[in-house]
């Protein structure tokens, strides 16, 4: 996961920059809470029948009435920088609760105590049908963590799947850096594996529950309709669609591009190569998978390992226009400002990543425009746009965030072990689309295994708790040798092993 104030109080340093770009402003980077202008262009009056594609997917409406696609376009409104939510119904009689869509965690979680940020939480003393198993349970994120208890209890989503289910609720006491100022979201819907549920796999995830309770398809897809929007509009917020147990044809442009899911745990993909323009970076893709690279809904911005990032910036500052730019900008903690009008996507190169198609031989691309990781934030007096980096490090892999899924259509095709890739028909901008795709290549240049990382993490943990195994009885070993009497020998001198083991003490 990723995670505002009036800008009229900041304190400006400008530094002036002559040359193609004019100048350019840096101010210390803060969260803006405006709203976005968001033009839909789906057609919700197109009825389309159930068929499938040429590889099985189900597309739209199921004439049995569980799975009606077209009642959840629009089912999502977010914040932009701060996630996309979608309304459900939760206990009985039923408390409406928005709920972040995470596909980079497994638990489902929501407010259940009073928090400052938040607007209202679910009362489990209020519901009938709450039953708490005593249990504690806590999550940690790469911002924010929670700890509460383990329960279930009865949730149904207006704008999803007909029917109600019951699910697995951790109910969230207490929180930090978790809910943020201004958010309109009261807890978080874990949708990767059970794998990454805590406190272990046996709490089955929601949309497990939900495939094996409705009898939906083992799918879902995602469109988020944040892509080039600006701070300074002040219309509806963003908007986005879940489509629960298929693929809706009106969201998204041409054709679905597949890469398998390389381990089912998070959204594991195989990331072949990235360009900057035209040029590739020219790395060994086992950088790109270290230690994994996976898509996650509940991450910002597109977070690249310390290697992968710092090429990244270099060949950006090598092949923009701009040839000197502060060091805080590509860390997140300026902006960049140009005067209104004088917009900057123009000065910087596309961005492409490659991943391997499920013809492992092949590959397809697909592309962020500038517009899309050079972010607008807030303008400030009316004069100046405001401008962040929407890339960052990581040093717990790659992460394919909102920065690029905001340009795509992605499925999240379970069934098959896959996901796919379409062009997002929101992902528009004066007309111009934001995003690319293109395939296939050929992917005899690379290794046939990229994703070849270190451990995942319940291996690590089995490892560790060896390693600590071995520890204690080494320990104890040693602690007996220096209690007990030593041994001597016929001469009266300590022995060799004894000697080692008093040297390696020391």
């Amino acid at each position: 996961m990723a995670h505002t104030a009036s800008v009229s109080t900041w304190a400006f340093v400008f530094s002036f920059y002559f040359g193609v770009s004019k100048c350019y402003f840096a101010i210390p980077l803060k969260m803006y809470a405006g709203r976005y202008n968001i033009s839909s262009a789906v057609d919700l009056t197109r009825r389309v029948p159930l068929t499938s594609d040429e590889n099985g997917l189900s597309l739209a409406s199921d004439p049995t009435g569980t799975v009606n696609f077209l009642d959840m376009v629009n089912n999502l409104q977010g914040d932009y920088g701060r996630g996309y939510y979608i309304e459900m119904l939760l206990g009985t009689p039923g408390q409406k609760v928005n709920i972040l869509v995470d596909t980079g965690s497994s638990n489902f979680a929501v407010a259940a105590a009073p928090h400052q940020y938040i607007t209202h939480f679910f009362d489990t003393a209020l519901s009938s049908t709450y039953q708490s198993s005593g249990q504690t349970v806590a999550v940690r994120y790469t911002q924010g963590n929670w700890e509460g208890e383990l329960g279930t209890d009865r949730v149904s989503i207006p704008k999803g799947p007909n029917g109600t289910i019951t699910i697995n609720i951790a109910a969230i006491l207490s929180s930090e850096g978790f809910f943020l100022p201004g958010v309109n979201w009261q807890g978080i819907l874990g949708l990767a594996y059970p794998m990454l549920a805590r406190p272990d796999s046996s709490v089955e995830p929601f949309f497990n529950s939900l495939v094996q309770q409705l009898g939906i398809p083992d799918i879902f897809s995602l469109q988020m309709c944040g892509a080039g929007t600006s701070a300074s509009s002040t219309v509806d917020p963003l908007v986005g669609s879940l489509i629960m147990g298929g693929a809706e044809p009106t969201l998204y442009r041409g054709s679905v591009w597949y890469t398998p899911i390389v381990e089912e745990w998070y959204y594991q993909v195989e990331v072949l190569k990235l360009e900057v323009g035209n040029q590739n970076l020219e790395l060994d893709c086992r950088e790109y998978n270290m230690d994994k690279a996976i898509v996650d809904s509940g991450t910002t911005l597109l977070r690249l390992p310390v290697n992968v990032f710092n090429a990244v910036v270099e060949a950006i500052t090598r092949s923009s226009l701009i040839q000197t730019f502060s060091s805080g900008f590509w860390d997140g903690s300026k902006l960049a400002c140009w005067m209104k009008g004088e917009t900057p996507w123009r000065f910087f190169p596309k961005l492409s990543i490659y991943l391997r198609a499920t013809n492992t031989s092949q590959s397809f691309r697909i592309t962020i425009l500038p517009q899309m990781y050079i972010q607008p934030i807030t303008d400030v007096d009316g004069t100046l746009e405001c401008f962040r980096f929407g890339l960052s490090s990581s040093a717990t892999g790659l992460v394919i965030g909102a920065t690029v899924m905001e340009g795509f259509y992605v499925v999240f095709d379970r069934a098959q072990r896959r996901l796919g890739f379409a062009l997002s028909s929101c992902a528009v901008s004066d007309g111009e689309a934001l995003s690319e795709i293109a395939g296939p290549f050929s992917a005899a240049d690379v290794a046939a295994n990229c994703s070849g990382g270190p451990p995942k993490e319940p291996l690590m943990w089995v490892i560790s708790y060896a390693l600590m195994a071995v520890c204690v009885m080494v320990l104890i070993i040693l602690l007996l040798l220096l209690v007990l009497p030593c041994r001597r020998n016929r001469a009266g001198e300590i022995t060799d092993e004894s000697s080692l083991v008093r040297h390696r003490i020391k």
